[in-house]
């Protein structure tokens, strides 16, 4: 269901999933919400995406939405969108997947396991990004700015 004016209600369960309610009364628990441009327009665009990864409600621009609507809508993003910025790799405890990688980051000092070397992705303008076995996305914005023993332990992976 596509649509540019949507009708719906959104609210969090007793589990804390995003449970929407359709303009038919529907509702749908363990609600997605997906950024169609999450870095040139993050306000714009954004599909609500049921359990079974069907689009439920498109929303045009976030902005618009009721300000309940839009905090909840927000916070959800705010979590989905964590991505770190990985500053310097310590270590791997293996150069095999999966390996747990040690870390520091600009929101600390962590580790994290990498399932797969595909969980890796090259972007444009040699950044990376780096996919947790828990999902947390870390990025590098660009490698070359990495001390050299975090580039030598990197490029094992690549």
């Amino acid at each position: 269901m596509s649509d540019t004016n949507p009708t719906f209600d959104l609210e969090r369960d007793a589990f804390g999933r995003l449970v929407l309610t359709d303009a038919q009364g529907e509702r749908h628990a363990g609600v997605t919400p997906v950024r169609a441009f999450p870095l040139s327009a993050p306000g714009e665009g954004v599909s609500l995406v049921g359990g079974e990864g069907r689009e439920l409600v498109w929303i045009d621009r976030v902005e618009a939405l009721p300000a309940a609507t839009r905090a909840l809508l927000e916070q959800e993003l705010a979590v989905r969108d964590f991505a770190p910025t990985l500053l310097k790799l310590h270590g791997v405890s293996s150069f095999g997947v999966p390996s747990t990688w040690t870390v520091s980051t600009d929101r600390g000092d962590t580790s994290f396991v990498l399932k797969a070397e595909e969980d890796i992705r090259r972007l444009e303008g040699g950044a990376l990004l780096i996919a947790s076995a828990h999902g947390v996305q870390f990025r590098i914005p660009d490698v070359k700015v990495l001390d050299r023993a975090s580039r030598k332990l990197l490029e094992r992976f690549l």
